[in-house]
């Protein structure tokens, strides 16, 4: 455990050093503000609660910024290290190849988490600085709404490990995680909704509906905050999670899966992978 928590400080001393933890925060943290004060603008007049406008734009700003986030920081972990000679350095000293992805990833989570709590925190802060009466309900929303989009960042994390496992350059590398984020965040929802407008209004069978949504993490971050309660009306996903037999918990383990599997999947590829 000692050599896991040595790699992490040392990712996140990396990040500090190269401005990622600082980019990432003010980054999540301008836009947090301008979708809140711009996005619940108009709320006054439709009576809906402000949090929750901020809950659908926030949450529409994840799929879309955090998973870029994730990918950018991981996706030179193992092949960027083999490339400058650390790794080699790393092997030499009394740890091993687990513990080295272990502390890895505790460290890209601290930063994406930090910056993630940070950010969107103080688009929060701010709006109940000004006096918006917001309900305990709400509160709980937008506190799960975080908490789920860390997960997110985590799903992607892991999925950068796999193409910088992969991967015999940094270059490589960077293309294959920008092509893997246009297919998770852009190009299978494209493909989805192709899939059902051949159905031709023909309901899709819910199990065969269900497993195409979470066989896509952003999906399933996507219903798990905008497919129910005022999200949902707001987002216009009511209808389709309606549909499905996705509960909260499902979507949750969904995401899980998605961490674990791709951290498995990096663990065996780079146990076999000379230096």
């Amino acid at each position: 455990m000692n050599n896991i928590v040595i790699v992490a400080r040392k990712e996140i001393q990396e990040g500090l050093r190269n401005r990622w933890v600082l980019a990432t925060t003010l980054l999540l943290g301008a836009l947090a503000l301008t979708l809140s004060f711009l996005g619940s603008a108009p709320t006054g007049n439709v009576g809906v609660n402000q949090l929750d406008v901020v809950i659908v734009s926030l949450s529409s700003l994840t799929i879309f910024l955090v998973p870029l986030i994730a990918l950018l920081l991981a996706h030179d972990a193992i092949v960027g290290e083999i490339e400058r000679g650390t790794m080699l350095l790393l092997i030499s000293y009394p740890i091993g190849r687990r513990q080295i992805i272990f502390g890895k990833f505790l460290g890209h989570l601290a930063i994406l988490a930090f910056a993630t709590l940070f950010g969107y925190g103080t688009a929060a802060a701010a709006l109940a600085m000004t006096g918006t009466e917001i309900g305990l309900a709400s509160w709980w929303a937008f506190l799960a709404m975080i908490t789920s989009s860390i997960l997110l960042g985590m799903v992607f994390i892991a999925i950068g490990y796999v193409t910088s496992a992969l991967s015999s350059e940094r270059s490589t590398a960077g293309g294959i995680a920008i092509g893997v984020w246009l297919f998770f965040v852009l190009i299978y929802d494209m493909a989805l909704l192709g899939v059902l407008v051949a159905a031709e209004g023909r309901p899709l069978p819910t199990g065969l509906l269900d497993g195409l949504l979470v066989l896509n993490p952003t999906d399933a971050y996507r219903l798990l905050n905008l497919g129910s309660g005022e999200a949902g009306a707001l987002s216009g996903l009511g209808g389709i999670a309606g549909h499905t037999g996705l509960s909260g918990p499902m979507l949750v383990a969904a995401l899980i899966a998605w961490i674990v599997a791709p951290l498995a999947l990096t663990l065996r590829i780079f146990s076999r992978r000379e230096l």
